[in-house]
């Protein structure tokens, strides 16, 4: 970790020994530097003078110079004193701001991670703590109000969602320029490990940071025992995602072995597909190597709505939705495809990780349900998430000390506690919800890998809203080139109404 004001001192010699042979060394000196001459050595058979004497005289050894090995003073650990400072995580899910804080551990984790940060508070004086002072709706909102006003003598650290409004706030120099701060070192571990910084980023500034392993997303589950019904292995399932052969081909073959009518009437009984569709068409795209828009590195977006790989997947899921998804009842609502799952007459349900956690949609079912990452689409060499967590910002409207202050109280705080380096708290959660053990053990982790992950940036541009665009418009029997029209011109002025920011 880079210090602040480091003040490096460096303290070597080189020390050379001129040590001639004598006798009567001491036998307990180390023997490396005892250069006495032994009889056995130098005198056993003394060369002959020109009459045949022996010359008694023995050539002295030459001297040998030994090296020592330097000795070098440690570079000191800078002391750094926050001074007491008082730190707020503003967010919108942690407990209220007069709760007990930090809550009761409930895991060897959580205690050793409380112990860590009470040790990090109390070396650098400080305290920190998360509280819900905004709500989901209004964080963005308040954040932009707080720095535009000025701010206060709090110590905020805001935790945003990503939309247009984070863009703007971005673009308007509302957001602290984290790549100015020494304290933070973005080619660490615990950044690579979500990328959010690639986001949040123009040029060779940076706006937002987050802590660790990103939060694991869109994936496929699948209902165990209609695969069996249909001869199918589920295990099969993953073991291609293990091997690399879990593609979009695979998915389309079982599903078409899955959707069956049972009783010979016309109607399918059991449907290969029920999903999301939102979430499945974008896991599409980003399957298959595809974007809808791309930011380079000077900051600028570019409209790729259009490029092969996004057309081929969009194509692909007209085709997907029109062979295994239209069995909602007319009227349907949009979440009608929950309550289809969980009747168990479904192979396959595309949608977000968080939905068999603890307390959410899928968390029980009277079925075994597996869990694999969206397959492969054919311009695709790997399997990809698309991650998106949350920002957390410093208000520009801090002067550099304390934005650096803050800045390295929450860099130490966030660290992971000695033991749990790699500890991933996505997988802990997911262990007490509906997933089996290989989705603990091969999927979820898989999803967090840096290889797999990717960050996208449509959300940043305003006047862009992908849902009425696009997504929700991609269905059963669709026309994609007239759905992309539609959106072609609109796109592009909206591009180009960001990138003039």
């Amino acid at each position: 970790m880079k210090k602040r004001n480091l003040q490096r001192i460096f303290a070597a010699f080189m020390a050379t020994a001129m040590v001639i042979g004598a006798t009567g060394c001491d036998k307990d000196k180390d023997t490396k530097n005892d250069t006495t001459p032994t009889p056995d050595a130098t005198t056993t058979d003394a060369p002959k003078t020109d009459d045949g004497k022996k010359d008694d005289t023995t050539t002295p050894e030459p001297t040998k110079e030994v090296e020592v090995t330097p000795e070098v003073t440690p570079e000191p650990e800078v002391a750094v004193d926050l001074g007491g400072m008082n730190i707020i995580i503003r967010d919108w899910w942690s407990p209220a701001l007069d709760a007990e804080y930090p809550a009761e551990a409930k895991s060897d984790y959580e205690e050793a991670r409380n112990a860590y940060r009470e040790e990090v508070e109390a070396k650098y004086n400080f305290s920190m703590r998360e509280a819900a002072i905004s709500d989901w709706g209004g964080a963005n909102s308040d954040f932009v109000d707080y720095v535009t006003s000025g701010g206060d003598s709090e110590n905020y650290i805001f935790t945003l969602h990503t939309d247009p409004t984070t863009a703007n706030a971005m673009a308007s120099g509302l957001m602290y320029d984290l790549s100015t701060l020494d304290c933070l070192d973005f080619s660490e571990d615990k950044f690579q490990r979500n990328k959010l910084h690639e986001q949040y980023c123009s040029g060779s500034s940076i706006y937002a940071f987050f802590p660790g392993f990103s939060e694991p997303r869109d994936g496929v589950y699948f209902n165990k025992q209609v695969l069996k019904d249909a001869g199918i292995d589920p295990n099969t399932i993953y073991d291609a995602q293990k091997n690399g052969t879990w593609t979009w081909d695979m998915f389309d073959e079982i599903m078409g072995k899955c959707q069956r009518d049972l009783d010979a009437d016309g109607v399918d009984d059991i449907y290969g597909l029920t999903l999301n569709e939102g979430v499945m068409t974008s896991a599409a795209v980003f399957s298959n190597n595809g974007s809808y828009i791309s930011k380079g590195a000077d900051g600028k977006y570019s409209y790729n709505l259009e490029s092969a790989e996004t057309l081929e997947a969009l194509q692909w899921c007209v085709d997907m939705f029109t062979k295994y998804d239209q069995h909602d009842p007319e009227g349907a609502n949009w979440d009608y495809y929950q309550e289809e799952w969980r009747t168990g007459k479904v192979a396959f349900l595309v949608d977000q990780e968080y939905c068999a956690a603890p307390g959410n949609l899928f968390e029980n079912t009277d079925f075994e349900m597996g869990f694999v990452m969206f397959p492969k689409g054919p311009k695709a060499d790997h399997y990809v998430s698309a991650w998106a967590n949350n920002a957390y910002v410093i208000p520009a409207c801090y002067d550099p000390d304390r934005a650096w202050k803050i800045a390295f109280a929450w860099n130490v705080w966030t660290n992971p506690a000695p033991g749990y380096e790699d500890f991933n708290g996505y997988i802990e959660t997911a262990s007490n919800g509906n997933f089996d053990e290989r989705a603990l053990s091969e999927t979820i982790p898989m999803m967090c890998q840096d290889e797999n992950g990717i960050v996208t940036f449509h959300d940043f541009v305003a006047g862009i809203d992908m849902g009425p665009d696009l997504t929700w418009q991609i269905g059963a029997n669709a026309d994609v080139t007239a759905i992309v029209e539609a959106c072609r011109d609109k796109w592009k002025a909206c591009i180009d109404e960001a990138n003039s920011k």
